[in-house]
C-alpha cells in the first residue's frame, strides 16, 4: 500500500538518522522535561483546534462490539515509514521520542538513550523496558468500528507513526495495566498525564472515525473538567 504522507516533526527525525521489547525504568520526581509530543495540551491558535469538552461530544456514541476478537488482522509491526532504515514501527517511534537519542547498531538494536513514560512520570534508560502502546488498544479500536475495515486500513491503524497522538512509548508495566481498557476503566497513574491522555484518546477516536460506548464518552466528559485549557486538532487519517 502506498505510504502516507509523514507528519512533519517525525518525519524530519526520521531523515536524519541513518542507519526492541523490554528494561530498566527509574521513578523519579525530577524527571526530565517529555518530548514536545508528550507534554501537557494546553490553548492553541492552531486552525481546527477546539476545547477538549467539545471533541469528546463530537464522538459517534455506539454500542460496542462484543463478539470475536482476531488481532492477527491489525498486520504490525511494518517497516514503519522508512523503509530503508532497517527499522520497524516500533523501533523508529522509540527513536523518535527519545529524550536523550541513543545508539542506533545493526538490526536496528538500541542501546543507551532515555525514554520520558509520561503514564507513569518514569524515565527508562533501556529501550527494553518499553512498549509501544496503541493509544486506542487495538482491541479497543475492533470492537469500536475497525472490524470493519479493510486489512490495509487496519495495518495502517497499527502502524500509525503519520500523527503524534496514535502510538506513545511507555513503561511496560503501565502499558500492560490499560490492556485493552477504554478510559472508563483505566487511567494512567500519573496526576500530570490526565490531560494529555484524554487529548490523546480522543484525538485518535476522532482521527480513524472510531466510536465510544456511552460509559466511555461519559467518562471522557466527567473527566476532561478537569482540563478546561485543552484542546484537541485531528489530523484526519489517509
Amino acid at each position: 500500500m502506498p505510504r502516507p504522507v509523514l507528519f512533519p516533526a517525525l518525519a524530519a527525525f526520521l531523515l536524519a538518522v541513518t542507519g526492541c521489547t523490554s528494561a530498566t525504568e527509574t521513578d523519579t520526581t525530577t524527571d526530565p522535561k517529555p518530548v514536545a509530543a508528550r507534554t501537557a495540551p494546553g490553548p492553541s491558535s492552531a486552525s481546527g483546534a477546539r476545547p477538549l469538552g467539545a471533541a469528546i461530544r463530537d464522538l459517534e456514541t455506539a454500542p460496542e462490539y462484543t463478539g470475536t476478537y482476531d488481532r492477527d488482522a491489525f498486520k504490525h509491526w511494518n517497516r514503519g515509514l522508512n523503509p530503508d532504515d532497517g527499522c520497524d514501527t516500533r523501533e523508529e517511534l522509540l527513536l523518535a521520542e527519545a529524550v536523550k537519542a541513543p545508539t542506533k547498531g545493526a538490526g536496528c538494536k538500541l542501546s543507551g538513550g532515555s525514554w520520558f513514560s509520561y503514564y507513569d512520570g518514569a524515565t527508562v534508560t533501556d529501550a527494553g523496558a518499553l512498549d509501544v502502546d496503541h493509544m486506542v488498544p487495538l482491541e479497543e479500536a475492533w470492537s469500536s468500528g475497525a472490524r470493519s475495515w479493510t486489512p490495509e486500513r487496519r495495518e495502517a491503524y497499527a502502524n500509525d507513526l503519520t500523527a503524534e497522538r496514535s502510538l506513545v512509548a511507555v513503561t511496560a508495566k503501565t502499558n500492560r495495566s490499560k490492556g485493552k481498557r477504554d478510559p472508563a476503566e483505566w487511567l494512567p497513574p500519573a496526576d500530570s498525564a490526565l490531560c494529555t491522555y484524554l487529548v490523546d484518546w480522543t484525538t485518535t477516536k476522532l482521527r480513524w472515525g472510531l466510536t465510544a460506548d456511552a460509559a466511555e464518552r461519559d467518562a471522557l466528559i466527567q473527566h476532561a473538567k478537569r482540563c478546561p485549557d485543552a484542546t484537541v486538532e485531528v489530523q484526519p487519517a489517509p
